[in-house]
Protein backbone atom coordinates (compact mmCIF):
# COMPACT_ATOMS: atom_id res chain seq x y z
CA UNK A 1 0.00 0.00 0.00
CA UNK A 2 2.85 2.31 0.83
CA UNK A 3 4.36 1.63 -2.58
CA UNK A 4 1.14 2.60 -4.36
CA UNK A 5 1.05 5.92 -2.52
CA UNK A 6 4.42 6.96 -3.94
CA UNK A 7 4.35 9.18 -7.04
CA UNK A 8 5.38 7.67 -10.35
CA UNK A 9 8.92 8.38 -11.53
CA UNK A 10 7.63 10.52 -14.39
CA UNK A 11 5.32 12.48 -12.09
CA UNK A 12 8.13 13.07 -9.61
CA UNK A 13 10.32 14.24 -12.48
CA UNK A 14 7.87 16.80 -13.79
CA UNK A 15 7.22 18.03 -10.25
CA UNK A 16 10.92 18.84 -9.93
CA UNK A 17 10.83 20.58 -13.31
CA UNK A 18 7.85 22.65 -12.21
CA UNK A 19 9.60 23.68 -8.99
CA UNK A 20 12.84 24.49 -10.81
CA UNK A 21 11.01 26.62 -13.38
CA UNK A 22 9.17 28.47 -10.60
CA UNK A 23 12.41 29.18 -8.72
CA UNK A 24 14.14 30.51 -11.83
CA UNK A 25 11.12 32.62 -12.78
CA UNK A 26 10.99 34.20 -9.33
CA UNK A 27 14.71 34.98 -9.45
CA UNK A 28 14.42 36.66 -12.84
CA UNK A 29 11.38 38.66 -11.76
CA UNK A 30 13.46 40.36 -9.11
CA UNK A 31 14.75 42.61 -11.89
CA UNK A 32 12.22 42.08 -14.70
CA UNK A 33 8.81 43.43 -13.74
CA UNK A 34 5.91 41.47 -15.22
CA UNK A 35 6.54 39.88 -18.64
CA UNK A 36 5.91 36.41 -17.22
CA UNK A 37 5.13 34.93 -20.65
CA UNK A 38 8.49 36.03 -22.07
CA UNK A 39 10.34 34.80 -18.99
CA UNK A 40 8.56 31.46 -19.25
CA UNK A 41 9.63 31.12 -22.89
CA UNK A 42 13.26 31.73 -21.91
CA UNK A 43 13.04 29.14 -19.12
CA UNK A 44 11.27 26.76 -21.49
CA UNK A 45 14.11 26.97 -24.00
CA UNK A 46 16.62 26.36 -21.21
CA UNK A 47 14.80 23.19 -20.15
CA UNK A 48 14.47 21.97 -23.76
CA UNK A 49 18.10 22.44 -24.86
CA UNK A 50 16.99 25.32 -27.04
CA UNK A 51 18.18 28.84 -27.84
CA UNK A 52 16.28 32.12 -27.51
CA UNK A 53 16.05 35.10 -29.87
CA UNK A 54 14.91 38.23 -28.03
CA UNK A 55 13.66 40.66 -30.65
CA UNK A 56 12.45 44.08 -29.58
CA UNK A 57 13.09 47.81 -29.74
CA UNK A 58 15.99 49.31 -27.73
CA UNK A 59 15.64 49.80 -23.99
CA UNK A 60 12.94 47.22 -23.28
CA UNK A 61 15.16 44.95 -21.17
CA UNK A 62 16.38 42.28 -23.60
CA UNK A 63 19.94 42.26 -22.29
CA UNK A 64 18.73 42.58 -18.69
CA UNK A 65 16.54 39.49 -19.11
CA UNK A 66 19.41 37.46 -20.52
CA UNK A 67 21.75 38.55 -17.72
CA UNK A 68 19.07 37.91 -15.07
CA UNK A 69 18.46 34.38 -16.35
CA UNK A 70 22.18 33.67 -16.33
CA UNK A 71 22.51 35.13 -12.82
CA UNK A 72 19.75 32.83 -11.55
CA UNK A 73 21.81 29.81 -12.65
CA UNK A 74 25.06 28.64 -11.11
CA UNK A 75 26.58 28.40 -14.60
CA UNK A 76 29.45 29.97 -16.49
CA UNK A 77 28.23 33.09 -18.30
CA UNK A 78 29.73 34.50 -21.48
CA UNK A 79 28.87 37.65 -23.41
CA UNK A 80 29.68 38.78 -26.93
CA UNK A 81 28.91 42.33 -27.99
CA UNK A 82 28.42 41.89 -31.73
CA UNK A 83 29.83 44.65 -33.94
CA UNK A 84 30.59 44.86 -37.68
CA UNK A 85 34.33 44.43 -37.10
CA UNK A 86 33.93 41.23 -35.06
CA UNK A 87 35.53 38.15 -36.68
CA UNK A 88 34.80 34.43 -36.07
CA UNK A 89 37.98 34.05 -33.98
CA UNK A 90 36.58 36.62 -31.53
CA UNK A 91 33.63 34.27 -30.97
CA UNK A 92 35.18 30.81 -31.16
CA UNK A 93 38.77 31.36 -30.06
CA UNK A 94 42.14 31.12 -31.79
CA UNK A 95 45.29 29.02 -31.90
CA UNK A 96 48.36 31.13 -31.13
CA UNK A 97 52.04 30.34 -31.02
CA UNK A 98 53.47 30.40 -27.49
CA UNK A 99 57.08 31.41 -27.94
CA UNK A 100 58.10 30.40 -24.42
CA UNK A 101 56.76 26.86 -24.94
CA UNK A 102 57.60 26.67 -28.65
CA UNK A 103 54.15 25.27 -29.43
CA UNK A 104 50.66 26.33 -30.46
CA UNK A 105 48.06 26.84 -27.75
CA UNK A 106 44.31 27.30 -28.04
CA UNK A 107 42.78 30.35 -26.45
CA UNK A 108 39.02 29.67 -26.15
CA UNK A 109 36.54 32.37 -27.07
CA UNK A 110 33.41 33.37 -25.16
CA UNK A 111 31.39 30.66 -26.90
CA UNK A 112 32.96 28.20 -24.45
CA UNK A 113 30.45 29.02 -21.73
CA UNK A 114 27.21 27.54 -20.46
CA UNK A 115 24.96 30.55 -21.01
CA UNK A 116 26.06 32.80 -23.88
CA UNK A 117 24.59 36.25 -24.44
CA UNK A 118 24.95 37.25 -28.09
CA UNK A 119 24.10 40.93 -27.76
CA UNK A 120 22.82 42.70 -30.89
CA UNK A 121 23.65 39.67 -33.04
CA UNK A 122 22.46 41.37 -36.23
CA UNK A 123 25.30 43.91 -36.02
CA UNK A 124 27.88 41.28 -36.97
CA UNK A 125 28.61 40.29 -40.57
CA UNK A 126 27.07 37.06 -41.93
CA UNK A 127 30.50 35.39 -41.74
CA UNK A 128 30.70 36.02 -38.00
CA UNK A 129 27.04 35.14 -37.43
CA UNK A 130 27.57 31.77 -39.12
CA UNK A 131 30.40 31.00 -36.66
CA UNK A 132 27.65 30.14 -34.17
CA UNK A 133 25.79 27.67 -36.41
CA UNK A 134 27.75 24.55 -35.45
CA UNK A 135 27.80 25.56 -31.80
CA UNK A 136 24.04 26.08 -31.67
CA UNK A 137 23.10 22.91 -33.54
CA UNK A 138 25.70 20.38 -32.41
CA UNK A 139 27.11 22.01 -29.27
CA UNK A 140 30.63 21.74 -30.56
CA UNK A 141 33.20 23.98 -32.23
CA UNK A 142 35.62 23.06 -35.02
CA UNK A 143 38.80 25.14 -35.30
CA UNK A 144 41.73 24.26 -37.56
CA UNK A 145 40.37 20.75 -38.03
CA UNK A 146 40.00 20.07 -34.30
CA UNK A 147 36.51 19.61 -32.85
CA UNK A 148 35.90 20.57 -29.22
CA UNK A 149 32.72 19.83 -27.28
CA UNK A 150 30.84 22.64 -25.57
CA UNK A 151 29.28 22.32 -22.10
CA UNK A 152 26.17 20.17 -21.98
CA UNK A 153 24.11 23.10 -20.72
CA UNK A 154 25.26 25.43 -23.53
CA UNK A 155 22.54 27.90 -24.49
CA UNK A 156 22.53 31.03 -26.65
CA UNK A 157 20.36 34.02 -25.80
CA UNK A 158 20.62 36.49 -28.67
CA UNK A 159 19.19 40.00 -28.76
CA UNK A 160 18.13 41.73 -31.93
CA UNK A 161 16.87 45.22 -32.72
CA UNK A 162 14.28 44.92 -35.53
CA UNK A 163 13.84 48.63 -36.24
CA UNK A 164 17.43 49.78 -36.69
CA UNK A 165 18.73 49.11 -40.21
CA UNK A 166 22.00 51.05 -40.51
CA UNK A 167 25.01 48.91 -39.60
CA UNK A 168 23.00 45.70 -39.26
CA UNK A 169 22.88 42.44 -41.21
CA UNK A 170 19.73 40.26 -41.38
CA UNK A 171 20.07 36.83 -39.82
CA UNK A 172 20.05 34.06 -42.45
CA UNK A 173 17.18 31.58 -42.43
CA UNK A 174 19.56 28.76 -41.44
CA UNK A 175 20.45 30.59 -38.24
CA UNK A 176 16.90 31.67 -37.43
CA UNK A 177 15.88 28.02 -37.71
CA UNK A 178 18.30 27.15 -34.90
CA UNK A 179 16.53 29.34 -32.35
CA UNK A 180 13.89 27.30 -30.57
CA UNK A 181 11.79 30.34 -29.66
CA UNK A 182 11.56 33.99 -30.53
CA UNK A 183 10.24 36.30 -27.83
CA UNK A 184 9.82 39.99 -27.18
CA UNK A 185 9.29 42.03 -24.03
CA UNK A 186 7.43 45.05 -25.32
CA UNK A 187 6.84 48.21 -23.35
CA UNK A 188 5.68 47.82 -19.73
CA UNK A 189 2.34 49.22 -18.66
CA UNK A 190 2.25 52.21 -16.30
CA UNK A 191 2.11 50.17 -13.07
CA UNK A 192 4.93 47.87 -14.20
CA UNK A 193 7.09 50.82 -15.17
CA UNK A 194 6.46 52.52 -11.84
CA UNK A 195 7.45 49.34 -10.01
CA UNK A 196 10.56 49.08 -12.20
CA UNK A 197 11.62 52.61 -11.26
CA UNK A 198 11.26 51.77 -7.58
CA UNK A 199 13.29 48.58 -7.86
CA UNK A 200 16.18 50.05 -9.80
CA UNK A 201 16.27 53.10 -7.53
CA UNK A 202 16.95 50.61 -4.73
CA UNK A 203 19.84 49.15 -6.75
CA UNK A 204 18.22 45.85 -7.76
CA UNK A 205 20.32 44.49 -10.62
CA UNK A 206 21.02 41.04 -12.09
CA UNK A 207 24.28 41.03 -10.12
CA UNK A 208 22.24 40.91 -6.91
CA UNK A 209 20.42 37.70 -7.89
CA UNK A 210 21.44 34.56 -6.05
CA UNK A 211 21.63 31.38 -8.18
CA UNK A 212 18.60 29.13 -7.72
CA UNK A 213 19.73 26.20 -9.89
CA UNK A 214 22.94 24.41 -10.84
CA UNK A 215 23.96 22.81 -14.13
CA UNK A 216 23.20 19.42 -12.54
CA UNK A 217 19.63 20.59 -11.80
CA UNK A 218 19.21 21.73 -15.39
CA UNK A 219 20.47 18.45 -16.85
CA UNK A 220 18.13 16.46 -14.56
CA UNK A 221 15.19 18.67 -15.56
CA UNK A 222 15.99 18.24 -19.25
CA UNK A 223 16.01 14.46 -18.85
CA UNK A 224 12.61 14.66 -17.14
CA UNK A 225 11.21 16.78 -19.99
CA UNK A 226 12.36 14.13 -22.46
CA UNK A 227 10.13 11.59 -20.69
CA UNK A 228 6.92 13.62 -21.08
CA UNK A 229 4.48 11.59 -23.18
CA UNK A 230 3.10 12.80 -26.50
CA UNK A 231 -0.07 10.99 -27.56
CA UNK A 232 -0.56 10.14 -31.24
CA UNK A 233 -3.60 12.44 -31.45
CA UNK A 234 -1.53 15.37 -30.18
CA UNK A 235 1.33 14.53 -32.51
CA UNK A 236 -1.07 14.39 -35.48
CA UNK A 237 -2.46 17.78 -34.45
CA UNK A 238 1.07 19.17 -34.43
CA UNK A 239 1.82 17.65 -37.83
CA UNK A 240 -1.40 19.10 -39.29
CA UNK A 241 -0.19 22.58 -38.34
CA UNK A 242 3.29 21.94 -39.75
CA UNK A 243 1.91 20.65 -43.04
CA UNK A 244 -0.36 23.67 -43.44
CA UNK A 245 2.64 26.00 -43.19
CA UNK A 246 4.13 24.16 -46.16
CA UNK A 247 0.99 24.25 -48.30
CA UNK A 248 -0.46 27.70 -47.63
CA UNK A 249 -0.13 30.25 -50.42
CA UNK A 250 0.73 32.94 -47.88
CA UNK A 251 4.15 31.43 -47.14
CA UNK A 252 7.11 30.96 -49.46
CA UNK A 253 9.01 28.90 -46.86
CA UNK A 254 7.17 26.60 -44.47
CA UNK A 255 8.28 24.94 -41.25
CA UNK A 256 11.28 22.61 -41.45
CA UNK A 257 11.56 19.18 -39.80
CA UNK A 258 13.77 20.92 -37.22
CA UNK A 259 10.81 23.19 -36.49
CA UNK A 260 8.45 20.26 -35.91
CA UNK A 261 10.98 18.69 -33.52
CA UNK A 262 11.32 22.01 -31.69
CA UNK A 263 7.55 22.41 -31.40
CA UNK A 264 7.10 18.91 -29.96
CA UNK A 265 9.97 19.34 -27.50
CA UNK A 266 8.73 22.78 -26.46
CA UNK A 267 5.26 21.32 -25.86
CA UNK A 268 6.84 18.65 -23.65
CA UNK A 269 8.65 21.39 -21.73
CA UNK A 270 5.47 23.42 -21.26
CA UNK A 271 3.65 20.35 -19.96
CA UNK A 272 6.43 19.63 -17.46
CA UNK A 273 6.54 23.26 -16.32
CA UNK A 274 2.83 22.90 -15.56
CA UNK A 275 3.36 19.68 -13.59
CA UNK A 276 2.08 17.26 -16.24
CA UNK A 277 3.80 14.19 -17.66
CA UNK A 278 1.75 14.33 -20.86
CA UNK A 279 1.26 16.95 -23.57
CA UNK A 280 -2.12 18.57 -24.24
CA UNK A 281 -3.16 20.07 -27.57
CA UNK A 282 -3.18 23.45 -25.82
CA UNK A 283 0.56 23.10 -25.15
CA UNK A 284 1.11 22.89 -28.89
CA UNK A 285 -1.40 25.64 -29.67
CA UNK A 286 0.14 28.15 -27.28
CA UNK A 287 3.64 27.65 -28.69
CA UNK A 288 3.08 27.75 -32.46
CA UNK A 289 3.85 31.47 -32.83
CA UNK A 290 7.00 31.70 -30.66
CA UNK A 291 8.39 28.44 -32.09
CA UNK A 292 7.39 28.66 -35.76
CA UNK A 293 6.82 32.27 -36.88
CA UNK A 294 10.47 33.39 -37.04
CA UNK A 295 11.39 30.36 -39.19
CA UNK A 296 8.91 31.12 -41.97
CA UNK A 297 9.09 33.45 -44.97
CA UNK A 298 5.94 35.13 -46.24
CA UNK A 299 5.18 35.57 -49.91
CA UNK A 300 5.83 39.03 -51.31
CA UNK A 301 2.13 39.67 -51.88
CA UNK A 302 1.45 38.78 -48.26
CA UNK A 303 4.17 41.15 -47.07
CA UNK A 304 2.70 43.96 -49.17
CA UNK A 305 -0.62 43.43 -47.45
CA UNK A 306 1.17 43.86 -44.15
CA UNK A 307 0.43 40.35 -42.93
CA UNK A 308 3.31 39.14 -40.76
CA UNK A 309 4.24 35.50 -40.29
CA UNK A 310 2.97 35.72 -36.69
CA UNK A 311 -0.57 36.35 -37.91
CA UNK A 312 -0.29 33.68 -40.60
CA UNK A 313 0.71 31.10 -37.96
CA UNK A 314 -2.17 32.21 -35.73
CA UNK A 315 -4.63 31.80 -38.61
CA UNK A 316 -3.27 28.34 -39.41
CA UNK A 317 -3.46 27.29 -35.77
CA UNK A 318 -7.02 28.56 -35.37
CA UNK A 319 -8.15 26.79 -38.54
CA UNK A 320 -6.69 23.45 -37.47
CA UNK A 321 -9.20 21.21 -35.61
CA UNK A 322 -8.15 20.55 -32.01
CA UNK A 323 -8.43 16.93 -30.83
CA UNK A 324 -10.34 16.16 -27.67
CA UNK A 325 -8.16 16.98 -24.69
CA UNK A 326 -7.34 14.47 -21.99
CA UNK A 327 -9.10 15.01 -18.66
Amino acid sequence: MAIDSQPKASEAGVSSVQKLATDIRESVQRVIVGKSETIDLAVLALLCRGHVLLEDVPGTGKTTLAKALAASLDCQFGRIQFTPDLVPADVLGVNFYNVSKSEFEFRPGPVFSQILLADEINRATPRTQSALLEAMQERQVSIDGVTTELPETFMVMATLNPVEMEGTFPLPEAQLDRFMVRASLGYPDRDEESSMLDRFKAGETPDAIQPSATSTDIIAARNAVDQVKVDDTVRNYLLDIIEKTRSTESLRLGASPRASLALQHAAQGRAAMNGRDYVLPDDVKQLTVPVLAHRLIAETSTQLRGQATDQIVRDITESTPVPIERD
